[in-house]
Order: structure tokens, then C-alpha cells, then sequence
């Protein structure tokens, strides 16, 4: 159980939220998990009663019960959960920070509305506020993915498709490229730096890099 549990943490586990909207996406998965164990539960119980003498009354009940209303039920409950907790990776508020993610073999570059050098491979974020990213290429497709603050969002040549992140204490975390790029895919990651309201007017002030 401990090593179990241990696998759900660490710099890249989407079960390790650290914002908001990791956050729905881990409670969605916990969702998911419950509601494929309880349909392997009635799949389970049903081959066990496979064994047992047929009753005529019985099996109707349970194929119309067990194999349709059940399955139906516990499916469109994870539709529903799926739709309320995805959309809050959508950007919603339209005075959040928006900043710029250009990926391309094999770099991420990132620039600020707020008049800060553009970095690369780092993205720096205020601690505690959503953050709108742009995400585009100038190549092939790629992927921005940062497990620990939200979903992900490919980017894709001559698009620009935007996801929300949040962070809600200071911190780094990690980031990859989620689409295979290439030969150097493998190292194409980032960092995010989520900063105190101090550190983050010093960043865009030029005082912290």
C-alpha cells in the first residue's frame, strides 16, 4: 500500500496537484477510477452468478439492471464530471495574465505582457492568479504539459490554442513536451517558476531571471 501510494506524488504525477485546475482533472481521475472499479464490481459479480443455477425471473432482472441501466447510469455520470471538471482548464476570466508559449525543435520560448525579456526553457508565473498560456509552434505539432498545474494543449503550426494554469503556492515545477517532435523529444521540457507577488514584480522589473 505504501509503495502504492507513493507512485501518486512526485514532480510529474497529475495526482500531486499543486493548482486548481490540476486539481479537477486528479478529482476527475479519482472519478473515473471509481466508477470503472464499480462496473468491474458488477461484471465480476455477474460472472460469479454464472455459476450458480438459472432462475428465469433473476437473469432478466439482472441483464436489464446489470448490463444496461447500471453501465448507462455510472457512463453518463462520468460524461457529466468529465464536462464540469474540463472546462476549468478553459480560460474563462478575460482579464487573467496571458503569457506566450513558442515551442520548436527543441526549445520552449516564452514571453510576457507585462514587459519582461522573453526566457527560454523557464516560464515564470505569479503564485495564486490563473494564467492564460498561448500555446503555438513554429514547426512541427508539440505538446505543453505541466502536470502539477493543469492539462495539456498541443500546439500546432499556424494556431494558437490557449489552456489555463495556476500554481497555488511558489514553487517550480516541471513541464514536458507531451507529443512526440523527433529525435530530441526527450529532452524537451521547461520549468515553470510560480513567484510571491515581491519576486514576481522583481522578474518584471528585470530583477530576477
Amino acid at each position: 500500500m505504501a509503495l502504492t501510494a507513493a507512485g501518486c506524488s512526485g514532480p510529474m504525477s497529475t495526482l500531486d496537484p499543486a493548482g486548481p485546475s490540476a486539481a479537477a482533472i486528479a478529482q476527475l481521475w479519482w472519478i473515473m477510477l471509481a466508477g470503472a472499479a464499480a462496473i468491474l464490481a458488477l461484471v465480476l459479480g455477474l460472472l460469479a452468478l454464472s455459476f450458480r443455477p438459472p432462475r428465469q425471473s433473476s437473469e432478466r432482472l439482472w441483464l436489464i439492471g446489470g448490463g444496461i441501466v447500471f453501465p448507462l447510469t455510472v457512463l453518463t455520470a462520468l460524461l457529466v464530471a468529465g464536462i464540469v471538471l474540463g472546462e476549468r482548464s478553459i480560460p474563462a476570466r478575460t482579464d487573467a495574465l496571458e503569457v506566450t508559449a513558442e515551442a520548436s525543435q527543441y526549445r520552449w520560448r516564452f514571453s510576457y505582457p507585462t514587459g519582461a525579456a522573453p526566457t527560454d526553457g523557464i516560464l515564470h508565473i505569479p503564485a495564486g492568479e490563473p494564467v492564460t498560456v498561448a500555446i503555438t509552434t513554429t514547426d512541427v505539432i508539440h505538446s505543453f504539459w505541466v502536470p502539477r498545474l493543469g492539462g495539456k494543449m498541443d500546439a500546432v503550426p499556424g494556431h494558437v490554442n490557449r489552456l489555463t494554469i495556476e500554481a497555488s503556492a511558489p514553487g517550480t515545477y516541471l513541464g514536458i513536451c507531451a507529443e512526440y517532435c523527433g529525435t530530441g523529444h526527450a529532452r524537451h521540457g521547461f520549468r515553470v517558476v510560480a513567484h510571491a507577488p515581491p519576486q514576481w514584480r522583481a522578474f518584471n522589473s528585470g530583477g530576477a531571471q
